[in-house]
């Protein structure tokens, strides 16, 4: 039975998510030993070492040559976009205790690729996805605040960073579709692994930290950077050749259950029942947004 391009799409989405689940809990046991830079020098070592055997593998690097000077500058902003955002995302692993917690508020992100998709790439929505958008929010709102008065102390500490991710990864997500055509995911891949791997050296060298790291952390950054670097990116990259960059996020919104379910199995950890009570308004959201779209296809077909 041959596969249209719709279920290898929603498969590889579906393999990025649980690929991307795993991320946050084997980040999070490895940061619980190692430093931002240790840890972001070895996670991404290894995973640029997986997508250039990859690539290898493929015999891709004759791709190469078909990039134009527009194509490497679009890599160059890719790139900085994605140093500054990864950060801002282990940064919230590193801070945030739960990584459930962090999935949940992330769900938002969604929202800002939906909300610049309707301005850059032109796609429309409709009010079904407009109250997914509003019930998303409003979950992260539930799951962040903290319960004081004071604007500095309302929401918990590493939301902020949460925030910033979201909107530099829907950024990221929109170039991406829209020169997804003309830059191979496995080119995307490596550059994005590269600049994040030059960036932890840099960072290494200015703190003047030591290589030298614990062998458990070793093991973790060893598998997560297998399934982050390498897996949830290639095959994010590639499912959106085949589906709309807004139904990639709706499937991605899923990856707080599978991070629930991991960390309860790892850490044996189980958010806050508002966490969770947030957690599943948010995704309550996403599902909104998932049946708006489809709707809006259905009438753009007839």
């Amino acid at each position: 039975m041959k596969i249209t391009n719709s279920v290898k799409g929603f498969l590889l989405a579906l393999v990025s998510v649980i690929a991307v689940s795993n991320v946050f809990i084997f980040s999070k046991a490895a940061l619980n030993e190692v430093s931002l830079p240790q840890f972001g020098v070895y996670w991404f070592t290894f995973g640029l070492l997986w997508i250039l055997l990859y690539a290898w593998y493929h015999k891709s690097f004759k791709i190469l040559k078909t990039l134009n000077s527009k194509c490497y500058i679009v890599l160059v902003v890719l790139g900085t976009i994605e140093v500054v955002g990864t950060y801002f995302f282990f940064k919230s692993i590193y801070t945030v205790s739960n990584p459930t917690i962090v999935s949940f508020i992330g769900n938002i992100s969604p929202v800002f690729i939906i909300s610049l998709s309707f301005i850059v790439l032109k796609e429309r929505f409709n009010y079904t996805e407009m109250f997914g958008m509003v019930f998303a929010v409003s979950g992260a709102v539930v799951i962040s605040y903290k319960g004081e008065s004071g604007i500095n102390d309302m929401f918990i500490d590493g939301a902020q960073y949460v925030l910033y991710f979201s909107l530099l990864s829907a950024i990221n997500a929109v170039i991406v579709k829209k020169y997804i055509k003309k830059i191979h995911p496995i080119i995307l891949t490596i550059s994005r692994s590269l600049f994040l791997l030059v960036f932890s050296i840099l960072a290494l060298k200015y703190t003047h930290e030591s290589l030298t790291i614990p062998s458990s952390a070793m093991k973790n950054i060893f598998i997560g950077s297998l399934l982050g670097p390498f897996l949830t990116v290639v095959t994010g990259y590639l499912a959106l050749q085949y589906i709309p960059l807004s139904r990639k996020a709706i499937i991605a919104s899923t990856k707080g259950l599978f991070v629930l379910l991991g960390s309860y199995l790892y850490f044996n950890q189980f958010p806050p029942t508002i966490a969770l009570i947030g957690g599943l308004i948010t995704i309550f959201g996403l599902l909104l947004i998932a049946l708006g779209k489809i709707k809006h296809q259905k009438i753009h077909k007839h």
